[in-house]
């Protein structure tokens, strides 16, 4: 009982970070907007307030950077979920969402829609459909190998994956080196930038599609992680469990790559965080896990549009914090202690 209680308390305060970043993320960025101008704009909406604050202030607010950060916290919290979840079904730490080959099947629609010169909301489905299809191929050819389910599916991954990033590769040879070239490059690398709500409403719906089943089995998760065997004695039918977070992790790690491009060490650091923090029962790490990545990856997003007067791509961002912080898990020095 005390355990369970010290699980909840880390909950609620990250819960708190959380809720603290994300107002301060409004306050950062080129445009200044200071807490008691954010404070007035928002109140605005509901009572009569004499107005203190620039109309550009509640354009940058509103159009910029409001569905900026609701992406981050989605994205953010999406693929450290997805890879929480991914290191439990193939019982391996250094798992990530990257592993079906989803992202590298997102990229290769992107790219394909940068060539073909579409709209950026057409680039966003193009690599999202092209993300779900990759993830088809795998489950195709992953369940007719023979002996280790979850190996089948991970040498899929990679295979798929590999036929994806030659693609790519070969795109971006062919591709004009004055428009389409940099738009690949940049949208390889990842990035928020030029989000907008039309890009939260259009993922929101896949996310929470693959987010809501894997909170509700989020206690039967723990059973991945036993013998098949042992895992059958208590009822639990763990190919079709397997099956379906799989499915649910793809759904939003192509949903994430569709939006922001690829953004590494997420998906891979922050369940380990997590670990740290309460433990590997799926019961709380799947929360905890969802709240680490939104904080993490808002806490990039910020730096990487303020650092600098150039943006910084946050997926050189990511890469930059998340592989030392890798190195320093590794270690041993943050292991938990019961």
């Amino acid at each position: 009982m005390k355990s369970r209680k010290r699980e909840r308390r880390i909950i609620v305060a990250l819960a708190a970070v959380l809720a603290a970043v994300f107002i301060v993320s409004f306050s950062i960025g080129r445009y200044p907007v200071s807490v008691k101008e954010l404070a007035g704009i928002v109140l605005s909406r509901f009572v009569d307030i004499e107005q203190f604050w620039t109309d550009s202030m509640v354009k940058v607010l509103y159009n910029i950077r409001l569905p900026r950060v609701l992406l981050a916290c989605m994205v953010g919290c999406c693929l450290s979920v997805a890879g929480a979840v991914f290191q439990g079904v193939f019982r391996n730490p250094m798992a990530s969402p990257q592993v079906l080959g989803a992202s590298k099947g997102a990229s290769f629609g992107a790219c394909l829609a940068i060539l073909l010169g579409l709209s950026s909301m057409q680039i966003t489905l193009s690599a999202f459909v092209f993300g779900m299809l990759s993830i088809l191929i795998v489950m195709f050819f992953g369940r007719r190998v023979k002996g280790n389910a979850a190996m089948g599916l991970i040498l899929a991954g990679i295979m798929v994956g590999s036929l994806f990033e030659a693609g790519v590769s070969f795109m971006k040879i062919t591709a004009d080196p004055t428009n389409e070239l940099p738009a690949m490059t940049y949208w390889l690398v990842g990035s928020l930038s030029g989000a907008t709500m039309k890009d939260v409403a259009f993922i929101a719906v896949p996310m929470a599609i693959g987010l809501i089943p894997l909170f509700l089995l989020r206690w039967r998760l723990n059973m991945l992680t036993m013998d098949e065997d042992e895992a059958r004695t208590l009822g639990v039918n763990t190919r079709r469990l397997r099956l379906a977070a799989l499915c649910c992790a793809t759904l939003i790690t192509a949903s994430c790559v569709a939006v922001s491009g690829l953004i590494s060490w997420v998906g891979l650091v922050m369940p380990h965080v997590a670990r740290k923090l309460t433990g590997s029962d799926y019961r709380y790490m799947i929360s905890t896990s969802a709240l680490t990545g939104a904080v993490f990856l808002l806490i990039v997003d910020n730096i990487s549009r303020s650092l600098l007067r150039t943006e910084i791509p946050i997926g050189i961002l990511t890469a930059f914090v998340g592989a030392p912080f890798f190195l320093y898990l590794l270690s041993g020095r943050g292991e938990r202690r019961r």
